[in-house]
């Protein structure tokens, strides 16, 4: 049997409030509804950091930033760590990448080199996009289109921007690629849209001129019971909602209707010609705080407006296959389970190395498990941002419990605080489930070797049963399929696994 195409599709700063099936607001994201509508959509999937760079690291690596190597922007994976690509090109797959890849550590744009794991002659990476441009559209793209008025003097049309010319290659590749080969396709579209600059047609643009996003109660929080790096956030950054709870940001919304768009452009071709054997996945690195908690952008806060990423799988058009269109999973799944799910549908075996799991059995049986969200750094080159902030979130299907090391922590009723306004770290009603969870969190990032890891994690104010964790065991790295055998430091041989350092020191 032929093994099956899949494409995966993502977007930058679209978190589920932006998305219309999840969010029931009327935000045009007429494709990726309609990707829901005929698939599975996750309710409770997360990021596995509300950073671009980490985000895609657990992505594309199917590993956490902490163990990857990029704890914030601009930094690349370890060179010992493989990503997607090498994984599905060494089991018989062509694959070709297209758009934002923000995962070589050089900057915002990329090298525009291509990975030899990719189709160098589809790559269309920021430096590439930048490349096609003259220096005055350049100037344009980054600063000088903020009004329609910008857009029509311009003569701005859909030609113009990245996320256009990256449908037209993902078509042009579905066309090109050859009709012979029983070859096997992984397509990844990786759009801009709708992170800054906000970039689309006048067109998108004039319909959201008078369009308010109403936050709700979130809007109105004091940050009264919230870490003192919210309020000194919020102190930093003013947020634009008004005095009614409105968020007013046309850019924004008319960009996230264009990348709408652009994926149903590429979808309605797929449609003719690969849909019998094609699964898409459909998801986005994290989102934008909007306002919510007084918050704007995205930092060291695990609020769902950052963190809770829309999760779409839609199967091949066969009876069964997966889960009945339009079937919807509550249980928590994470970035980190995206690439073992796609692993399993090609039938690539997992290396021990990826964390995650595959989710076809969580569809088929909506088990009960948790996921962890992780925050490090904002930037490296100027820390811009608050500097550094290490964060853990451990998710559970009724609560969401957030560690900030350096500040005070928190936790909320994902069932009955959904806008996440009430803080119950300590709270005596929920002492015993925190405390259940925390040490759940522990063992997890002890399990994950996070490098992170000290017993400052485990004595908090709140927890005065707690005993600090020395995590001085040696474990060797987990095999990935590619790297060579890890050695024992005392021999030199090949490790047996778990011991404890134990040295005597000689003077």
């Amino acid at each position: 049997m032929k093994k099956p195409n899949i494409i995966l599709i993502m977007t930058d700063t679209q978190a589920t409030n932006m998305v219309g099936c999840y969010s029931g607001k009327p935000l045009n994201t007429n494709n990726i509804d309609a990707l829901a509508a005929q698939g599975v959509r996750f309710n409770s999937a997360y990021t596995c950091s509300p950073v671009c760079t980490p985000a895609r690291a657990g992505l594309f690596t199917g590993i956490y930033s902490n163990q990857s190597g990029p704890w914030s922007n601009n930094i690349a994976p370890g060179k010992n760590i493989s990503t997607m690509g090498r994984y599905f090109k060494d089991a018989g797959y062509q694959t070709c990448y297209v758009g934002k890849w923000h995962l070589d550590g050089h900057d915002y744009y990329g090298t525009g080199i291509c990975p030899p794991e990719w189709n160098e002659n589809y790559w269309y990476d920021g430096a590439n996009y930048l490349a096609d441009l003259s220096d005055k559209q350049i100037a344009l793209w980054r600063n000088g289109l903020n009004s329609v008025e910008d857009l029509e003097a311009n003569h701005i049309d859909e030609s113009f921007t990245w996320a256009h010319r990256i449908s037209d290659r993902a078509i042009n590749y579905l066309d090109e690629k050859s009709a012979e080969s029983e070859q096997p396709f992984l397509m990844v579209l990786s759009y801009d849209e709708p992170h800054h600059p906000f970039t689309c047609p006048p067109k998108y643009l004039k319909k959201y001129q008078d369009f308010y996003y109403d936050l709700g109660p979130k809007a109105f929080d004091d940050l009264e019971n919230k870490p003192e790096h919210h309020k000194l956030w919020s102190e930093a950054m003013r947020s634009p909602v008004d005095d009614k709870g409105l968020y007013h940001h046309p850019l924004y919304f008319a960009c996230n209707d264009f990348v709408d768009d652009e994926i149903g452009r590429v979808i309605d071709h797929l449609d003719q010609s690969e849909i019998e054997n094609t699964w898409v996945v459909y998801t986005s690195d994290h989102g934008e705080m909007m306002g919510a908690h007084k918050l704007v952008s995205k930092g060291a806060a695990m609020y769902d407006d950052i963190t809770n990423i829309p999760l779409i799988v839609r199967p091949p058009r066969q009876a069964g296959v997966f889960g009945s269109a339009g079937t919807q999973v509550n249980t928590p799944v994470s970035h980190i389970d995206i690439l073992p799910t796609m692993m399993h549908l090609a039938n690539i075996e997992q290396p021990d190395m990826l964390p995650g799991g595959e989710l076809i059995s969580v569809i088929e049986q909506d088990n009960d498990r948790n996921v962890m969200v992780e925050f490090n750094r904002y930037e490296v080159e100027h820390d811009s941002f608050g500097g550094f902030i290490p964060v853990r979130c451990w998710i559970t299907p009724r609560f969401k419990l957030v560690i900030n090391l350096f500040t005070s922590d928190e936790l909320y009723d994902r069932v009955n605080d959904k806008n996440e306004m009430n803080n119950l770290i300590d709270h005596p009603e929920y002492a015993s489930i925190r405390n259940q969870m925390h040490d759940e969190l522990m063992d997890y990032m002890d399990e994950i070797r996070d490098p992170f890891r000290s017993y400052q994690w485990s004595m908090r104010a709140w927890r005065k049963d707690a005993k600090p964790r020395w995590m001085g065991s040696f474990r060797p790295r987990p095999n990935d399929g590619y790297s060579p055998v890890v050695r024992d430091y005392d021999t030199g041989m090949p490790t047996q696994g778990v011991k404890i350092e134990d040295k005597k020191m000689k003077f």
